[in-house]
């Protein structure tokens, strides 16, 4: 299953607080792709998923955004 969320026109941290909401209520192995156009979302997605043991797949960018696909992680 994939899931999407549309973070556009979101600042920080609110992309990152929505993706780890919606990741809740995926199960591990699941996929979340997030889209984003808030500069800090470069740094700031890749630390949360570093620190949260999620797999993160940059597909970079998509018209004025950049895409990003989570696998969460877990047991």
């Amino acid at each position: 299953m994939t899931a999407e969320l549309d973070a556009t026109g979101l600042l920080c941290p609110l992309p990152v607080l929505k993706a780890r909401k919606r990741l809740q209520a995926l199960a591990p192995g699941e996929t979340l792709s997030v889209r984003t156009d808030d500069p800090a979302a470069v740094v700031d997605i890749p630390h949360f998923c570093t620190e949260q043991g999620h797999v993160l797949h940059d597909d970079g960018p998509d018209g004025k955004a950049h895409r990003w696909r989570i696998v969460k992680g877990g047991a």
